[in-house]
């Protein structure tokens, strides 16, 4: 769909699904360098070096160095990038067993799809399995922002100079690690842990307004509102926020989120800073990822991550398929700054 616009039909998708499959087996010397790294190695870092581990195999690099046709670069992207969404979800989940939680990593279940393998290896308590059901979600939503965000746009660039899609998404994953970027779910999280310890549970809806008019007067900003681009509810956060209606509605977490959408807007349209004051899919995600036992915050970036790979390799896929040239950006002088800073306030473009 992200290639090409177009749902699959069921051979399609059952082609897809058994492909992915049989290339879903992470070579052993990627988790022998998993367990190699030291002590406190934060776990996208560990991702990002994993990924890059298995850079050898690219096909799109090997079949540059024998003169690849320019024609044929979009079709080893696409085998890079399938090799590697493929054994994704073993990966992520074996980091999290190996160097988060630390307990035996769970092998694979063939009979399971994408995202339900995912949620298997990753081995939460899950007695409704629900679980699997928020990660095809979660997975859909965070695949693909468009290509002006960091992540997409970094692995974009780093592509367009035909590197490989291994280190286009390595690239890719450390602009997203940024707290500027990634991190931005787990900033949410602690906003709303910080409400639910002030009140010890859930506070009345004055106490909310009251403690989110402390946070704007202290010059701070509320946590997943107020987006740079998006000027209306973001459609994913209202997704993830029906999920949490149906299925932990009780959560304390989910509770205040979803308060927290209520009386947010408003506070922010009477305060008039916010261009936006509708919420992102940042001020869900992270609650729901806690409520089902993913209680490590460093981690909650890695999931992001897992899911932006599907959209950097469909943007890389169709960028090598049109032939777009390498990113240029254009580049300026000392004398033209000094005379742009020197311009009267207003005047500057």
């Amino acid at each position: 769909m992200l290639c090409t616009g177009e749902l699959p039909d069921e051979k399609a998708l059952t082609t897809l699904q058994e492909d992915l499959k049989s290339r879903s087996e992470v070579p052993s010397y990627v988790w022998d360098t998993i367990k190699s790294l030291p002590e406190g190695t934060h776990p996208m870092v560990i991702l990002s070096i994993a990924i890059l581990s298995m850079q050898r195999q690219s096909v799109f690099c090997r079949k540059y160095s024998e003169g690849m046709r320019k024609g044929d670069h979009w079709e080893t992207t696409l085998e890079d990038a399938l090799q590697i969404i493929a054994k994704i979800p073993s990966i992520v989940a074996g980091i999290y067993r190996m160097r988060v939680v630390y307990k035996k990593r769970i092998l694979s279940d063939p009979y399971r799809d994408w995202g339900g393998d995912f949620a298997h290896m990753l081995g939460l308590e899950d007695p409704d399995e629900e679980f699997p059901n928020l990660l095809r979600l979660y997975m859909v939503l965070h695949s693909d922002h468009e290509g002006g965000n960091v992540s997409a746009n970094v692995g974009r660039i780093v592509n367009s100079a035909l590197s490989d899609p291994y280190y286009s998404l390595t690239a890719a994953l450390n602009g997203l690690a940024g707290p500027l970027h990634g991190l931005a779910n787990q900033e949410c999280l602690k906003y709303v842990q910080s409400i639910e310890e002030k009140f010890n549970g859930v506070p009345s809806e004055d106490e909310l307004k009251e403690y989110v008019w402390a946070t704007l007067n202290s010059g701070r900003v509320i946590p997943g509102y107020g987006h740079a681009v998006l000027r209306t509810t973001d459609p994913r956060f209202t997704a993830l926020l029906n999920f949490g209606k149906r299925v932990c509605p009780y959560d304390n977490a989910f509770r205040i989120v979803e308060m927290l959408f209520k009386v947010v807007p408003g506070i922010l349209k009477e305060h008039g800073k916010a261009k936006n004051p509708w919420p992102n899919v940042d001020a869900a995600s992270g609650s729901l990822l806690y409520h089902f036992g993913m209680t490590r915050f460093d981690f909650y970036t890695v999931m992001f991550g897992a899911s932006r790979i599907l959209g950097i390799s469909a943007q890389m896929i169709m960028n090598r398929g049109l032939f777009l040239p390498i990113f240029r950006p254009k580049s300026v002088t000392f004398d033209w700054l000094k005379q742009e800073i020197s311009k009267p306030s207003g005047s500057k473009k």
